[in-house]
């Protein structure tokens, strides 16, 4: 199964369920229904897509931009359940990231100056997921208490509150979405 692009000619596309092994090597894969992009390393199969639930994709390119239709994309009206289990764990005050991982709600305290969030060891805030780049976002609470997001040049971007940013005011309540995990901000 194939698609013409005007620039490239033809490009081969791959379905929700075909080996990676089979696609040459590690890489990206674009959904061709959303535009989000899927990094690829040691998955056995494609799996759906996290943003649409497509099952088509391409290969990505290096010069591919993002293409999600942010308009397009509805957050949720509801809190997660593990949220208000993250809230009441928090002992001491300031603002905290709180997320969930393998089932478990996980809060960090942001303390004054700079948070790392990616797959690096490095990181302060360590996801473990194809979907984060080794060095995703950074997290800065200033000496005054004010709280940014910047996408540290990944490939799937960072979200805040459900738009495409390079960087963010943020505050209590405020969900970044980091590949396939959601983080919130908790005072």
């Amino acid at each position: 199964m194939s698609t013409l692009t005007k620039e490239r000619g033809p490009q081969k596309l791959h379905e929700a369920g075909d080996r990676v092994i089979g696609l040459s090597g590690p890489g990206s894969l674009i959904c061709v229904g959303c535009g989000y992009a899927i990094a690829i390393e040691a998955l056995d199969a494609l799996p759906s897509c996290p943003a649409c639930g497509g099952s088509r994709f391409r290969r990505g390119s290096l010069f591919d931009q993002p293409t999600v239709d942010i308009d397009s994309v509805e957050l949720g009206e509801r809190a997660p359940a593990w949220l208000a289990a993250a809230r009441e764990a928090i002992s001491e005050p300031g603002p905290h990231i709180a997320f969930e991982d393998q089932g478990e709600a996980v809060t960090v305290a942001l303390r004054k100056g700079w948070t790392r969030i990616g797959r690096s060891d490095a990181a302060d805030i360590k996801l473990d997921d194809a979907t984060v780049s080794r060095r995703h976002a950074l997290i800065v609470r200033t000496p005054e208490g004010e709280l940014r997001a910047l996408d540290d040049r990944s490939l799937n971007g960072l979200f805040v509150n459900g738009r495409h940013v390079d960087w963010s005011r943020l505050g209590d309540g405020d969900e970044l979405e980091i590949g396939r995990y959601r983080l919130v901000v908790v005072e």
